[in-house]
Order: C-alpha cells, then structure tokens, then sequence
C-alpha cells in the first residue's frame, strides 16, 4: 500500500438462513460470541485441507477475516502440536482491534493457546513461550508430562491421556479446558486431532470455508481416523465472490 492508503476489507454477504449484503464484523461477531468447542477449516472444492503442505496456502482474505474474528471471541485456540510446528505458529496474540473489542467484553486481550502434544516435544526456547502474553496450556499423556520440567514458568502441562495412552484424549482435554473456565474453545486443526475430537463427540461446531480451486495432489482431507459419524445442521452460508464460508452446528435432541 502506498501512503494514505488503507487495507480493504473483503466483503462478506450473507446466503442462509437470510440474505444480507456487506456484514460488519459485528453482525458476524454476534452468532460467534457462543461457548463450545468450534473447529475451524479451510478446503478446496476437491477437498484438499492444504496447498503445498499449508493450509494458509489456500485461505484468501475472506477466510482470513472470519479466522481473526474467530479467535477474537475464543477464550482458548486448541492446536495439536504437529500443525503448530508445520504452520509456523507463534505466540498467541491477536490484532489491536480484537484486542480492544476483547476488553470491552470483559475478556483477556488475548486468549489462551492450549497445544496438544503427546511427546512434549516442543522447544521451550520458541516465541510460543517467550513471547506469550499469557503462559500457553500444554496438554499431554504421562509419557510427554516427564518433560514438564523444560517449560517451568512458561507454561501450564496438564495431563490428557490415560496412563496407557501415547496420544492426548479429545474429551479429556476439552474436559481440561473447561475446568479453568475456558469455554469458547476454538480448534485450529490438525486433521487427526480433529477426527479424535469427532470420535470423543466433543465438536459443537464447525466452520468451514470453501475456496473455489482445485489442488488434487496429495492433501489430506480436514479429518482423519474412526469415528461414529456425527449429523450436523447447516447453520449460517456466507460467501465472497465464489468462496462459501459455512457453519455447522450439533445436532440436539
């Protein structure tokens, strides 16, 4: 951009359950601002979750605005550990305008990270700690909770796994997450925490963007693993151009 400029800001409507044109981040804001574990995707229309290797490789500035909007009403983005090292994350902090609107609503400026990782095999010395506004929660098995010790005063490790299990249990680490108060969970991926997560039943909700590419190739698709299939309902469709912004929630008795 050049001097005086300002960023533009893609333009949201809205298809179902009404029609709208051009949503403020308030009116996206006001179906969000909800507890309950909400996963949140990006997909091509041949089901591709990543462009050479990363899902950010396929996100256009429509998902961009909606994923920020997402974490600015999260108390807590859930990460498991192979996504965080593969896309580059850092420590959790949100733009100065989330920020704001987070205090306003009486919440902490920024929410907490929370990684799973069955190993701990994580570097203490990484931003992810050092530069984290609040000490991110690390959720492990008992094997992973023996490196406890490298992350004395830069992070809370809670065990998240049966004594036998080499990997975090879906249930058990939202279970964790709530009992400090944590209760709009945000999931950031990847695909086989996902699909843990659809096997404990513990998703309430799903946020998926749907851009208008095909990627054939080698990408997994958003979950992995068994699972008892789980119905959703279709709760809101956005769009953008030709890119569709969806949202599915539980279906409830």
């Amino acid at each position: 951009m050049t001097a005086g400029e300002t960023e533009s800001v893609p333009q949201i409507d809205g298809l179902f359950p009404a029609p709208a044109t051009g949503l403020s981040d308030a009116d996206l804001l006001a179906e969000l601002d909800a507890p309950g574990l909400r996963m949140n995707f990006v997909s091509s229309i041949d089901g591709a979750v990543t462009r050479e290797g990363l899902s950010g490789g396929l996100s256009s500035d429509a998902d961009k605005r909606l994923f920020g909007l997402l974490r600015r009403v999260a108390d807590v983005v859930l990460v498991a550990a192979g996504t965080v090292r593969t896309e580059g994350y850092t420590a959790m902090r949100v733009d100065p305008e989330s920020a704001a609107w987070r205090e306003a609503h009486g919440k902490p400026a920024h929410p907490v990270f929370a990684i799973a990782s069955g190993r701990l095999d994580l570097d203490p010395e990484s931003p992810i700690f050092t530069d984290a506004p609040t000490p991110p929660i690390l959720l492990t098995t008992p094997a992973g909770a023996a490196r406890a010790p490298l992350f004395a005063g830069r992070a809370e490790v809670v065990v998240a796994a049966t004594a036998a299990g080499d990997r975090v249990d879906g249930a058990a680490a939202v279970e964790a997450l709530r009992a400090r108060g944590l209760t709009r969970i945000l999931c950031e991926g990847g695909p086989t925490f996902f699909g843990a997560l659809i096997a404990a039943d513990a998703v309430d909700e799903l946020c998926l963007t749907i851009e208008p590419t095909l990627e054939a190739g080698e990408a997994r698709r958003i979950a992995t693993g068994r699972a008892t299939p789980r119905n959703m309902r279709l709760a809101r469709v956005l769009a953008s151009g030709d890119t569709l912004l969806l949202r599915y929630s539980r279906v409830t008795a």
